[in-house]
């Protein structure tokens, strides 16, 4: 069969260069360990260039039956807020000296992840973040990031706490641990090494030194470093491989988890990431193909995109509210009256539309009433913090797990009784 032909039958994942200086002419590129593992498991990765522009050329790129995003700089901290860091701008210079080769802003490259992130989320499109990547994922849907560990965490521990997240002298040699959460995919797929060691930890590769500060409400976490920063996390409602879902980030490298001069793994489960994204690519493709219409992305004329900013970033300051934040500029406020307005304009939505708002923080028809409510909850909440606070890693996320659980069985049976309800009034 000829590699044109190869080229239409195998599923498409999509991955974003990465741009760099090289003999006084830019140059695109993308790591080569991610490349030999997508095309090893069955997929052909086509390289999205950081070009002016492409992100308005996304469409030339379909079908996309997956995107994979890793490497690259920092991401514009106009994305997530980072003016609640408290970093004073002398510190921020410091760790721009530090880590000259990772804080120059690529904000072209930024714009494309983050719209390929979200076209992701909107097509349950499988996706899947390393280092960065899952930074973009954490930012797209609502997120926030560290702008530097070592400033705004390791500083604040003790020895014993203190991780080192990158080593410049030693980038593909560096480790350190992680306890990864059991009933994870990450623990399905390190379980085998987990078992033998007697521990729930792996030592892996990282490379970074930013990460996420807050995560995004959909998402669980999966593995944390000893200073209690997130490695991993997944949407535990967009993952089965096997029916071509998968949304996920990773903080660590597992494609670079080698022995030296090897291409033999740390542990069995380092390539299993790449290979369940790749089955899930490949599911997900079957079902495009078997599908009679592919989706599309909602074109809006100017003024209705527009409008359209205006509501998500009402959410998006509501959700943030909702999340515990209790140093929001009263300025803002005002900004939420547009997403009570849409909520009190479409009092129709259907179960699914309402459940997926009230997770964003827009639990409400009204921003005012809103706020009220989260001052009479402040008490509460402080006992709970305190509580909360001196409860170990496993016990806060067998916590997270247990409400999760929760929220899924009440979203079922509140269902079940609205489905009995329509049935005895009847048509």
């Amino acid at each position: 069969m000829a590699a044109a032909d190869l080229s239409v039958i195998l599923p498409r994942v999509l991955i974003v260069s990465r741009r760099s200086v090289r003999k006084n002419k830019f140059v695109d590129f993308v790591g080569e360990y991610h490349l030999d593992l997508i095309v090893s498991y069955g997929a052909v990765p086509v390289i999205v260039p950081r070009v002016s522009g492409v992100h308005m050329l996304l469409d030339s790129f379909e079908p996309i039956h997956g995107v994979l995003l890793c490497e690259g700089e920092d991401i514009d901290p106009s994305f997530y807020e980072a003016e609640l860091s408290g970093l004073s701008p002398e510190e921020l210079e410091e760790v721009r000296k530090i880590h000259a080769s990772d804080t120059a802003i690529d904000k072209e490259k930024d714009t494309i992840e983050l719209r390929l992130a979200k076209l992701c989320l909107e097509r349950n499109i499988p996706y899947m973040g390393i280092c960065r990547g899952s930074q973009v994922l954490n930012v797209a849907c609502g997120g926030m990031l560290y702008q530097d560990i070592g400033k705004e965490l390791s500083e604040k521990l003790g020895e014993d706490k203190r991780v080192v997240h990158m080593d410049y002298d030693d980038y593909d040699g560096h480790r350190h641990v992680v306890s990864v959460v059991e009933k994870t995919p990450l623990h399905s797929w390190f379980k085998d090494s987990l078992e033998d060691d007697g521990k729930m930890e792996i030592m892996v590769n990282s490379y970074h030194h930013q990460g996420v500060k807050r995560l995004a409400q959909r998402f669980v976490p999966m593995a944390f470093a000893p200073d209690g920063l997130i490695e991993g996390f997944y949407d535990p409602d967009a993952y089965n491989p096997e029916e071509g879902k998968f949304i996920m980030g990773l903080q660590f490298h597992p494609e670079r988890m080698r022995r030296p001069d090897s291409d033999e793994f740390d542990y069995p489960g380092c390539p299993k990431a790449y290979q369940e994204f790749v089955k899930a690519v490949i599911a997900y493709q079957k079902r495009l193909n078997s599908s009679t219409t592919v989706p599309k992305s909602l074109k809006l004329d100017q003024e209705m995109e527009k409008k359209r900013k205006v509501i998500v970033r009402s959410f998006s300051i509501a959700r943030n509210i909702y999340a515990g934040d209790r140093k929001m500029n009263p300025s803002k406020q005002s900004e939420l009256e547009a997403g009570a307005e849409f909520l009190e304009s479409n009092t129709a939505l259907s179960l699914q539309q309402e459940t997926r708002l009230k997770q964003m923080g827009a639990t409400v028809r009204n921003a005012s009433s809103y706020l009220n409510r989260l001052k009479l909850n402040e008490e509460r909440e402080s006992l709970a913090r305190k509580v909360m606070g001196k409860m170990s890693v496993e016990q806060i996320s067998d916590l997270m797990s247990f409400y999760h659980m929760m929220g899924q069985i009440c979203s079922e049976m509140l269902e079940r009784k609205l489905h009995g309800i329509v049935n005895e009034i009847g048509p």
